[in-house]
């Protein structure tokens, strides 16, 4: 028994060691957007139209060297900004795979292979852009579950001051959203250490069986989307092409610790409908295109 607690405090200790840097650079990019960046400034960036402005925010990610770990708290931002709800969503379920340090992590792990890399970012970018547009069509609120109203900009406002409001933000933001990253990390290091793998592949029998076991081992293991790809490489003798894209696809969208971050930042109803679309638009892609 305390062979398994010690087991279960050194992944505990790994996740929140991995998760922590891209929480910080998170929560600083949230302050600067909430300090810095003004309504106006968006809405010359985001289209008026519905898919255009899926498109455009999906790309985005493109830019943000974030993983999940921190996407929750910058996409409250934007949305609290005015950035329509769908395009928050486009935003956040791209960008913690399409950045640069993920795709580079991606090809690293699969053996310098740029197929890999098209799989994953090619059925995230779909399951974004079907899931946000058919959100849009049920949520036409923010879907946040304590609406934030946006700090008044001054012109007259001195850079330091700005500055120091920044700092001020990020280091509110950190907090808020450490607490759920620490429950998150506590039960996914419990889980792995409880939960022999062995256990649930014996489960994973059959293509369809295959894709939903990976996906709930992604969600099991909670780790970060610049490392996961290095696991999911360790599944290839075992499991299939579409199995393994499931996993890389699903877990930066849903893991412990994001599961409990949504959960705290949007309302209940929102995230059941988030996790109904996203999970079977996951399953869909990886069993047609695998």
């Amino acid at each position: 028994m305390n062979q398994s607690l010690l087991q279960m405090n050194t992944v505990f200790v790994s996740i929140l060691i991995e998760a922590i840097p891209f929480i910080l650079l998170a929560v600083v990019i949230s302050g600067v957007i909430q300090i810095f960046v003004t309504e106006e400034m968006l809405a010359k960036i985001i289209p008026k139209n519905r898919f255009l402005s899926v498109l455009v925010t999906m790309l985005l990610g493109i830019f943000f060297p974030s993983c999940e770990c921190g996407i929750v708290p910058l996409t409250k931002r934007l949305i609290s900004k005015g950035v329509p709800v769908h395009a928050g969503v486009a935003f956040m379920l791209t960008a913690p795979v399409i950045n640069p340090v993920v795709v580079m992590s991606t090809y690293a792990a699969f053996g310098n292979s740029w197929k890999m890399v098209g799989y994953r970012c090619g059925i995230s970018c779909l399951v974004s852009f079907f899931t946000s547009i058919s959100l849009s069509f049920h949520f036409k609120g923010s879907g946040l579950k304590h609406e934030i109203q946006s700090m008044p900009h001054t012109s007259k406002a001195s850079f330091k001051s700005k500055f120091d409001d920044m700092i001020g933000h990020s280091i509110e933001e950190f907090f808020s959203v450490g607490k759920f990253v620490i429950m998150g990390a506590l039960i996914a290091a419990a889980m792995q250490t409880f939960i022999k793998t062995s256990t649930l592949v014996e489960i994973g029998h059959g293509k369809v069986g295959a894709v939903l076991l990976m996906m709930v081992l992604a969600f099991i293991l909670s780790v970060c989307s610049s490392a996961d790809a290095f696991i999911a490489s360790s599944f290839r003798s075992t499991f299939s092409t579409g199995s393994i894209v499931a996993f890389l696809v699903f877990g930066p969208i849903f893991d412990i610790k994001n599961l409990l971050m949504l959960m705290g930042t949007f309302k209940k109803k929102f995230v059941y409908m988030l996790l109904m679309y996203t999970s079977t638009i996951t399953i869909i892609g990886a069993l047609i295109f695998f």
